[in-house]
């Protein structure tokens, strides 16, 4: 992290000037036009609790509520890592016992049910084929919660392109949670068991590659396990990073048929790994005419999902998932993350905006030639 002490967090938040130009791009500042639903409002709570203030439950609302997309950061002239110094905030908050209520229920649901939606363990792999046979590798094919109990056709889709496109990889029957949804809330310490159990397992599986359909997995794994136990064993990709590698060049002729569609760039992915163009030639190889929307690339608009927003402020979750479409031209929106697949297909029903939404994998096996 490149926050720290109280100091350090201090002289961070002192860097913003509020010349406001982060606005343009807050997902939830876009949806409330309330301050304290921005970065600069977000920067002035930290200060506050940093500085002894007291704390009362808007306060802890400012925090909480935002989805640390990090689209303030691309427009912000000073570099002032917003998302960090929200992060570092919720780590004083919870060392203060301040946690929205909500967000604990789901961490004991983590540690009791060892996942962050509530699943039955016992029907996780549902989705898998009737001829699946466990096998051992050195790639490891992590699923993830959602996909794995919810989005479940991101998780079929992704393991049968996986399978055709000869990648060799393992999965974990009694799979568990990455941890990421204590990290994120703050709650550090329980985030290091979950992560050290989980590297440990890795370890004795003589785990050397992940690969995870899941974006908050991506960041969990790769940058979170790090910071929290130092350096590990094994790397991390993508899904959307492995099929590019295996297609690319023509190697396999995708079959897919014409079709309209926008690719919504997920935060995680334009923003934090700067995985922009591979998406839009992938769907390309398989027929498709994309229709840009609003805002493409590092400036794409939240899905209203990430950070523990959906489950604790679902109403504004769902209105930034609603904006978001509103800006894609066309009636089918293609992503690349699990979550932001889930949050958006909600959104669409609920506001009746007749979008329908697929996880990108699912239109890439469709357009696998017949007989591969």
């Amino acid at each position: 992290m490149e926050v720290g002490p109280r100091e350090e967090i201090l002289s961070w938040i002192s860097k913003c000037t509020q010349c406001v130009q982060c606005l343009e791009l807050c997902p939830t500042y876009q949806i409330t036009s309330e301050l304290s639903f921005s970065p600069v409002g977000r920067l002035e709570a930290a200060a506050r609790i940093f500085e002894g203030g007291e704390i009362e439950g808007r306060l802890v609302e400012t925090v909480y509520s935002c989805t640390k997309c990090a689209a303030c950061e691309v427009l912000c002239p000073e570099g002032v890592k917003v998302t960090e110094v929200v992060h570092e905030t919720r780590k004083e908050l919870a060392r203060l016992g301040k946690i929205p209520p909500g967000q604990e229920r789901i961490v004991e649901g983590i540690l009791n049910r060892g996942n962050a939606v509530g699943g039955d363990p016992a029907r996780r792999l549902e989705w898998l084929p009737e001829d699946f046979e466990q096998r051992d590798s050195e790639v490891l094919l992590f699923v993830g919660c959602l996909p794995s109990y919810v989005v479940k056709e991101a998780a079929s889709a992704t393991y049968l392109l996986l399978k055709k496109l000869g990648v060799d990889f393992m999965i974990l029957e009694d799979e568990g949670c990455c941890g990421l949804y204590p990290y994120e809330i703050g709650r550090t310490e329980v985030a290091a068991e979950i992560f050290a159990k989980n590297a440990e397992r890795f370890k004795d599986l003589g785990v050397r590659e992940i690969i995870v359909p899941c974006n908050g997995c991506l960041k969990c794994f790769k940058y979170y396990y790090t910071e929290l136990l130092g350096p590990q064993d094994f790397t991390v990709k993508h899904v959307l990073e492995v099929v590019f590698e295996e297609i690319k060049g023509g190697s396999i002729p995708l079959q897919g048929a014409p079709q309209r569609l926008t690719f919504l760039d997920p935060c995680r992915l334009a923003r934090g790994e700067g995985l922009v163009e591979e998406p839009r030639e992938l769907l390309r190889s398989c027929g498709a005419e994309l229709q840009e929307g609003e805002r493409t690339g590092v400036e794409a608009p939240c899905c209203g999902a990430g950070a523990g927003v959906r489950s604790l402020y679902k109403d504004l979750s769902v209105e930034m998932a609603t904006k978001a479409l509103k800006g894609c031209p066309s009636e089918h929106v293609v992503t690349a993350c699990p979550f932001c697949a889930f949050n958006l297909s909600y959104a669409s029903r609920k506001r009746d905006l007749g979008k329908k939404i697929s996880y990108f994998t699912s239109l890439v096996l469709a357009s696998l030639p017949s007989g591969l």
